[in-house]
Parts: structure tokens; C-alpha cells; sequence
């Protein structure tokens, strides 16, 4: 996991966009990297959706947004509906989010929460936040349990 300062890496990421290269999305602007445990979750869906609300505040702040969720980039595309549902917003979805299903970047940026597990006994990702500078450093690393939303104002 990279530490304040330093270059956050270039993962190549499966998304509801295509696939491509974090450092390729972020381009020169700001960047928040923020992840979910999993898609069709309550908690989940309401953090998604207020991101899908503020939109035009990270756009004003050249920011761009990117999400991850530790399910199928068909699943994500499925849950995008309900996210944008419950935003009260229509057309097409603002930001991309990164398919994650085997858990290699949760467990790469360290992300997994050991207390908390899936039906199917694996750990959950933690919920996390970077926030990535035009030069691709580092610049702010939050990580907290997956059973703790959060509030994006």
C-alpha cells in the first residue's frame, strides 16, 4: 500500500467504463478512490448515489470519481440502477466503478476487514477513501470497517 507522498499505483481495472489504467482515468486532474464491500447493500447504495448527487461539486473541484466494489462489473452495471433510483438523477451513470471480484486490489491497498465475512465465508473489503493528486501521489488514506458507512458531504 503506498504511504502519503508517494505515487499511488496504476492498477489496470475492469469497470462499468471499460477497462483501463487508474493513472489514464485520473488524467491530470484529482482523483477520489473510495470502496464498497458489496453492490445491492443498503449502505452501499445510499453512499453511491449521494457521489452520483455531488457530481457537478467534484467536476467544479477537477476531480474525478471511481468506486470499487468486490463484485462483477455485471453486477455493478445491474446495481447502477438502483443507485441513480435512489440519487433521484437520470441518463447515464457519472463515474465509473471498478469490478473487483477476486479481491486482488482490496487486498493489494490492504482493504480487507478480517471481522467482518460474505455468505460465502470471505472477508469483506473495508471501506476506504484516497484521494490521489494530479501527479498521482497519495494524498489522504482513510480505511474503516466495512460494517461503517460514511457521509460524503
Amino acid at each position: 500500500m503506498p504511504v502519503l507522498g508517494e505515487t499511488f499505483p496504476n492498477f489496470f481495472v475492469k469497470t462499468t467504463f471499460g477497462d483501463m489504467h487508474l493513472h489514464d482515468f485520473f488524467k491530470d486532474s484529482w482523483g477520489v478512490f473510495f470502496s464498497h464491500p458489496a453492490d445491492f447493500t443498503p449502505v452501499c447504495t445510499t453512499e453511491l448515489a449521494r457521489v452520483v448527487q455531488l457530481m457537478d461539486e467534484f467536476t467544479k473541484r477537477n476531480c474525478k470519481v471511481i468506486a470499487l466494489s468486490c463484485d462483477s462489473k455485471e453486477s455493478h452495471l445491474n446495481w447502477e440502477k438502483d443507485i441513480k433510483m435512489y440519487a433521484g438523477k437520470d441518463g447515464p451513470f457519472p463515474y465509473p466503478i471498478i469490478a473487483d471480484e477476486n479481491r486482488d486490489i482490496a487486498v493489494e491497498l490492504q482493504m480487507i476487514d478480517p471481522d467482518e465475512k460474505d455468505s460465502k465465508g470471505l472477508p469483506l473489503a473495508a471501506r476506504a477513501v484516497f484521494i490521489i493528486d494530479p501527479n498521482k501521489k497519495m494524498r489522504l488514506s482513510i480505511l474503516y470497517p466495512a460494517t461503517t458507512g460514511r457521509n460524503f458531504e
